[in-house]
């Protein structure tokens, strides 16, 4: 069992970290091969919207961006953590979202998730919705959702939510679990919205469907 744990705020050692790093702790007690991601500690370029990728299943730019898209594909889970900023992921995070070959190449098709947001005003549910529309359009199953009020600048958090959600993440991956209702919602996603406007492309979208044969989709 592997589990990429992306930690998505700029700090390292901050409470989106700490929570992260509880969840990998859990995972890893659990039997779990976890690899811990600092986005903070990589090379990622910002997507420049050409496309190329569609056409051939790559990026124009071979950075880290690249190579953690390839873990992904590989794991059998994934946690993403971020800080609340503007009632939304942050920027580094989006950055990487959107270099990240998520949705229209169907990255995360069977795998589970669970994210984790912290901030201390409303807007962290905001950020964490942002999250579970990348997991549903994106193919996963969403084991659990963290979303954590804390002041700025605080440390403090008792753990539980990290351990309870790291249980449930590797207990789906171990027994397979299927989630009907989240199977349906992506299913009318992918076959009303996402495989349609990919049939239309044609070869321009090639990369896309030969990624999607490779995963049995």
């Amino acid at each position: 069992m592997q589990i990429i744990v992306i930690n998505g705020s700029p700090r390292t050692n901050g409470l989106t970290a700490a929570v992260l790093h509880r969840i990998a702790a859990r995972l890893e007690q659990n039997g779990a091969e976890v690899r811990f991601i600092d986005l903070a500690k990589l090379e990622i370029k910002p997507c420049r919207g050409c496309c190329t990728c569609y056409q051939t299943g790559s990026c124009i730019y071979q950075d880290d961006a690249e190579a953690l898209s390839r873990e992904i594909a590989a794991a059998d889970g994934i946690v993403i953590g971020t800080p609340t900023y503007v009632s939304n992921v942050s920027g580094l995070l989006k950055q990487f979202i959107d270099r990240g070959h998520f949705v229209i190449e169907q990255l995360l098709h069977g795998k589970y998730a669970v994210s984790v947001v912290t901030g201390e005003n409303y807007g962290r549910r905001d950020a964490s919705a942002v999250l579970g529309r990348l997991f549903s359009y994106s193919g996963a199953y969403i084991s659990g959702r963290l979303v954590i009020n804390a002041p700025f600048n605080s440390l403090q958090y008792d753990g539980a939510g990290a351990v309870a959600a790291a249980d449930r993440l590797a207990a789906d991956i171990y027994r397979k679990r299927t989630y009907p209702l989240q199977y349906l919602k992506h299913q009318v996603i992918f076959r009303a919205g996402i495989r349609p406007f990919v049939s239309r492309k044609g070869e321009c979208y090639r990369g896309v469907t030969d990624k999607w044969e490779h995963a049995g989709i």
